[in-house]
């Protein structure tokens, strides 16, 4: 599924990004895959709601 759904944004000359990735493995299959964009807890873990203020804050200029 991830190959036809990877295969169908290119050929509509679309950029694939890979929507929930969570571990090493699952970024490496999609590396393989020539997924070369995600987003997901691997690369961003969430924040508590009591940490969103002051993340907010340091990453407006």
């Amino acid at each position: 599924m991830i190959h036809a759904i990877h295969a169908l944004g290119l050929s509509l000359g679309l950029n694939v990004i890979a929507e929930g990735v969570e571990t090493e493995a699952q970024r490496e299959c999609l590396m393989a895959i020539g997924v070369k964009t995600g987003q997901g807890h691997l690369f961003m873990p969430s924040y508590a709601i009591e940490d969103i203020g002051s993340a907010l804050k340091i990453a407006t200029p």
